[in-house]
């Protein structure tokens, strides 16, 4: 059977409007948001259920048709721009199926965008602690399979800590069903975990039951100027006492600058530029708590000549205006030019060395690049991105980026971090894994791959 026939064989056994083929309907699905990943597919499938895509893969399965599943295309190492594949998009599936207060758990299909999941949670004056930049575009499934991290990691964990099971079609389209709201199962692996981070290469995930937390009374944030990574660091122990520090976000001037000055809609909040600036977040009982907490802390800070100024958000509008800052960082480095991107972890610890190190190694490889490191500092976690040099020709730059890469990959090595914190693996970063991991561990995903999927068919190229 040519490819040709197997498409048509699967058309055909599929109902009406789970597929298409027409090319302005697929063509958004096609290229990744930072221009980055170009492809190409013969087919889109867009199941409405997870049985619809049971029977897709089934289908898939016999014929031994490679597919890539898809959420919000949002990701950034290419592992979910389809070059060739048959692309299933779960955007269809967009239920929630069940808000359970008293359990603190909701289970919702793997095509709901996240914004809309914390819409509902907050209607049920619940909290499902994870927010991203790319909250009103980017879908569970997406979120769940690459682990992302988010700014609210320093005290509720990654999306791993925040799933109690998921509901996934296996690479032969039988049906995982680990939906569940129990904190205790102790019955065997945690074969739940298996899809989470997995990046669709053991299956796809359709739906998740999810943990809420209790809504906080109030949030009160800061923004506050520094004159080093260092001095964020240092401040991190006292900002966290008490465990009601949620949010503890850094960036540099230069990432600052990017976007106070080029969106209309972004004020700065200070007089004065600084070198660092730290977004932080605590969650309390009430405003006046809140006030109180930050003002106490802020005020030591400032005898010990750590803070150089702070705006502490008096409303709910000025706290927006905040960290709109923040969630414009990365599409403010646009107006930077090109840009190699990293996103890596290293020990909280080390977060002042690995900012020594890199930058000098960057200016080594290609004097007059600006480096642009900022994000979760409060859990390691760095988005070490860099800027080409000042009228610089941009292609040109980005031949540069495993130049930069590796070198900055060998620091992030000696200093035992990792090379990927929270928007996996994909094709990007496919090689470097298998070159820097341990052996073992290699041979592990691989033979939990060859077992589950022993014809290649889920995402093929993507991890390993």
């Amino acid at each position: 059977m040519t490819e040709d026939e197997k498409i048509d064989a699967l058309k055909s056994a599929l109902p009406d409007g789970a597929w298409t083929q027409d090319v302005d309907i697929i063509e958004p699905h096609l290229s990744e948001w930072r221009d980055k990943y170009f492809g190409k597919t013969p087919l889109m499938l867009t199941p409405r259920t997870t049985e619809e895509c049971s029977q897709a893969v089934k289908i898939c399965a016999k014929h031994k048709i490679a597919v890539m599943p898809q959420g919000g295309n949002t990701g950034l190492v290419g592992g979910n721009t389809p070059q060739g594949e048959v692309l299933i998009s779960l955007k269809k599936m967009t239920k929630i199926r069940e808000i359970n207060p008293t359990s603190n758990n909701m289970i919702v299909e793997a095509g709901a965008i996240l914004q809309n999941v914390l819409d509902a949670a907050d209607e049920a004056n619940r909290k499902f602690p994870m927010t991203l930049s790319s909250q009103g575009s980017c879908t569970v499934g997406g979120v769940l399979s690459t682990n992302a991290g988010g700014n609210h990691v320093l005290k509720y964990g990654t999306t791993k800590e925040l799933v109690f099971g998921v509901e996934a079609v296996l690479p032969n389209g039988d049906i995982f069903n680990g939906l569940t709201n129990l904190r205790k199962d102790n019955t065997g692996y945690d074969l739940n975990r298996l899809f989470l981070g997995a990046e669709g290469t053991l299956g796809i995930i359709t739906a998740a039951s999810l943990k809420l937390y209790p809504k906080p009374a109030y949030v009160q944030r800061a923004l506050i100027g520094l004159d080093s990574v260092a001095t964020a660091v240092s401040l991190l122990e006292d900002f966290r006492a008490g465990g009601r520090l949620a949010m503890f976000e850094v960036m540099p001037s230069i990432g600052y600058r990017a976007v106070v000055d080029n969106f209309d809609a972004v004020r700065d909040p200070f007089d004065a530029p600084y070198d660092w600036y730290l977004l932080c977040d605590w969650e309390v009982d009430s405003e006046e708590e809140g006030a109180a907490l930050a003002e106490s802390i802020l005020g030591k800070a400032f005898e010990a000549e750590k803070v150089l100024d702070a705006v502490i958000a008096q409303n709910e509008t000025q706290a927006e205006e905040i960290l709109s800052i923040r969630e414009h960082m990365s599409a403010g480095q646009k107006f930077l030019g090109g840009s190699v991107k990293h996103d890596i972890t290293v020990p909280i610890d080390k977060i002042p060395e690995f900012f020594k190190l890199a930058d000098a190694k960057c200016q080594e490889v290609a004097p007059g690049c600006r480096p642009v490191g900022f994000g979760h500092f409060g859990d390691g976690n760095i988005h070490y991105n860099v800027a080409q040099p000042k009228d610089a020709d941009k292609e040109t730059f980005l031949e540069k980026w495993d130049d930069l890469s590796q070198p900055i990959f060998d620091i992030i090595d000696e200093l035992g971090g990792s090379i990927s914190a929270e928007h996996g693996i994909g094709i990007m970063k496919r090689e470097d894994l298998a070159e820097r991991a341990d052996p073992t561990k290699i041979w592990l995903l691989k033979a939990i791959k060859n077992a589950i999927d022993p014809d290649r068919i889920m995402n093929p190229r993507v991890m390993i």
